[in-house]
């Protein structure tokens, strides 16, 4: 069998896609290859600048792509308001949740949740919610949550959902990695009750080289733990081109299966897109109903299914 890559994404033209986190990374590369094929892209970012950044990058590599920044900051529910109301267009074939962060010192959102589910989770859950009325009106409409292999590492604890009797940055990243997939779960049961074509998905990237590994210790001023996290990051970890193709495999493909997890071949480690494992937990359906509730009452965001 042929191993899928980005050449196998089909024609995008007329289509419009929204990834939070574009400015770099897996975020960046999904971008510019459905820039690529035809797509417009809005790169949901937080920083203007990087945005803008990314948006030249994208334009200087593909010409005549259609990519613009948006500002979204997953960490403040008002701006992820601001976002969703300033949506133009009548469509909205692609939303890719990407955008993320990885085992940070304990800190919290605008709103007080901790960070890591706040921005992984909750930011994400209250964007899908507030751009759903679009994804619902656009025929072959997908929503794609990039999660890790790294959701083994917890389940959910619904009852400290935000981690305060005792913070680990690692399971508080696995907790937020392990919420992107009950929700993608919970989000494919209901749009089915509901008769919708619109196919949830997961996807994560195995282990790609982009700034996520040196954040924490760099936020921390941990200069020697950021260098030695750099640097084994550029000899173990695969391109973010490569860490991108599970998640485009998951957006375009055809006949991808709601709640279907897609990751790197090789031990969900690197190598072209393929079904991945996931833990048990993440099919629970109680579990994924629990946390449904949790999140539209911790947003204020409740979804629109009929």
């Amino acid at each position: 069998m042929t191993a899928w890559t980005a050449r196998d994404i089909p024609d995008q033209s007329g289509r419009t896609a929204v990834v939070t986190g574009a400015n770099s990374g897996i975020g960046l590369a999904a971008a510019r290859e459905l820039a690529r094929r035809g797509a417009r892209v809005l790169l949901a970012c937080r920083s203007e600048a990087r945005g803008k950044e990314a948006e030249e990058r994208i334009a200087s590599e593909v010409p005549g792509a259609e990519a613009e920044f948006a500002a979204l900051d997953l960490a403040d529910l008002q701006s992820v308001r601001d976002f969703a109301a300033a949506f133009r267009g009548e469509r909205l074939d692609l939303l890719i949740n990407n955008a993320g962060v990885m085992a940070l010192p304990y800190g919290k959102t605008a709103d007080g949740f901790e960070t890591q589910f706040g921005v992984n989770h909750l930011g994400h859950f209250a964007l899908t919610g507030l751009l759903l009325p679009k994804l619902l009106a656009t025929p072959g409409a997908r929503i794609v949550n990039v999660s890790s292999g790294m959701h083994f590492l917890s389940n959910i604890d619904i009852g400290d959902l935000n981690s305060e009797k005792n913070y680990r940055r690692w399971v508080a990243y696995g907790r937020s990695k392990t919420a992107n997939l009950l929700f993608t779960h919970e989000l494919a049961r209901r749009l089915d009750a509901a008769g919708s074509e619109v196919v949830a998905a997961a996807a994560h990237p195995g282990f790609a080289r982009t700034n996520l590994q040196t954040a924490g210790a760099r936020m921390e001023g941990r200069r020697l733990a950021e260098r030695v996290a750099g640097l084994g990051t550029q000899i173990l970890a695969q391109s973010a081109e490569a860490g991108a193709l599970p998640t485009l495999y998951a957006a375009t493909a055809p006949g991808v299966r709601p709640d279907s997890f897609t990751g790197p071949r090789l031990q969900g480690w690197r190598g072209a897109p393929v079904k991945s494992v996931r833990a048990k937990w993440t099919l629970n359906d109680a579990a994924g109903e629990r946390l449904w509730a949790a999140s539209e009452q911790l947003t204020g965001v409740t979804y629109e299914l009929k």
